[in-house]
């Protein structure tokens, strides 16, 4: 990176926020972390050496948030260089605005923040979700425009913020976006990182259900090649670009055998369809419109699910040097990382 300066990370106490507040300190860099809480822990097996990444002498905590305004500009006030990872990423929110009170216009605030500032430049983290499904035996890129119908409130208010962020671009702000497709590793077992809990619940044999077979393709990329992509597109990226960061397009079947391969187990798998999915997905949205429980997925994710993201990150490779690792790869640091936290917890 051309500048020493201090780095702000937005959601740092989130799943890819916290692995790249640990890339950051393991680079020298000091790292204000804005959290909305004081109080922040690290998930079990990622701590640094010498402390967790979040309590590591190079790492100020700043409480704040990015729908406030203020906070931002306090929380930005001497940074050189900006992460903005924080976004609302749930599949289902009591209140849909919040979805573009996070998402949106933590973006406009994040942004304008920075330009006041004078911040070098701002990464920001998007999505795969910004860009459309793809065709069967077709794999897209940074070229392909998602114009709609979105399928959830995450994929329609991310739509949403990229386009502030291009504005801004084209007024001269330097910012550049990544777009991550579906990540896992190691990391906080949340919503953010629901893959590894797939991978968990799957080998555990709670989750043997493969929506529509397992047949339709996504992009699954490691974490630790996502904060590597992050740090790159700060160093090389070009302002105004967006840049794919993923790994392998298969199918979940096809990821679910890899699954079977470094844990050297034949799981068990169930195939749903359509309408039984879409019926689970209703009676789950109407659960947590009556009652408030929290849904284990909407109707929009369903529909999400059931189409093709099949995707190149060959831009992200030929212009700031990215290379992710084989899925198998990932696949196994992950598994193994997971043995590691059953075995602390029993």
């Amino acid at each position: 990176m051309a500048e020493e300066g201090k780095v702000l990370v937005t959601g740092a106490t989130g799943f890819i926020g916290t692995r790249l507040v640990q890339a950051l300190v393991e680079r020298g860099r000091s790292v204000r972390a804005l959290c909305r809480r004081d109080n922040v822990t690290s998930p079990p097996g990622l701590g640094l050496r010498d402390g967790a990444p979040l309590r590591h002498p190079k790492v100020e905590l700043f409480r704040g948030d990015v729908t406030d305004a203020e906070s931002v500009n306090r929380a930005m006030e001497g940074c050189t260089e900006v992460f903005h990872v924080a976004g609302y990423a749930k599949n289902w929110a009591p209140d849909p605005t919040t979805f573009y009170r996070v998402n949106r216009d933590g973006v406009k605030n994040v942004l304008a923040a920075a330009q006041r500032c004078g911040v070098r430049r701002v990464v920001w983290t998007s999505t795969i979700q910004t860009f459309p499904p793809t065709p069967p035996g077709q794999i897209g890129d940074e070229t392909w425009v998602n114009r709609g119908p979105f399928l959830t409130d995450y994929e329609a208010s991310k739509v949403a913020a990229e386009k502030e962020a291009l504005a801004m671009a084209r007024q001269g702000l330097d910012v550049v976006i990544v777009n991550p497709t579906r990540v896992f590793g190691p990391g906080h077992i949340t919503e953010g990182n629901s893959l590894s809990r797939l991978i968990d619940m799957y080998d555990r044999g709670r989750l043997p259900f493969l929506l529509n077979a397992g047949r339709n393709i996504g992009n699954y990329v490691f974490v630790e090649d996502v904060v590597e992509g992050h740090l790159l597109a700060m160093e090389r990226g070009r302002s105004g670009e967006k840049y794919i960061l993923g790994g392998e397009n298969v199918s979940l079947r096809e990821f679910f055998r890899l699954v079977d391969q470094v844990s050297d187990k034949r799981h068990f798998q169930i195939p749903i369809f359509r309408p039984g999915a879409l019926t689970f997905a209703w009676v789950q949205k109407k659960l947590a419109e009556w009652f408030g429980i929290y849904p284990a997925i909407t109707p929009g994710w369903v529909r999400t699910f059931l189409m093709d993201r099949a995707y190149t990150c060959r831009k992200a490779q030929e212009e700031l040097g990215y290379q992710p690792r084989p899925l198998i790869e990932g696949l196994r640091i992950t598994y193994a990382w997971l043995q590691r936290v059953r075995e602390e917890q029993d």
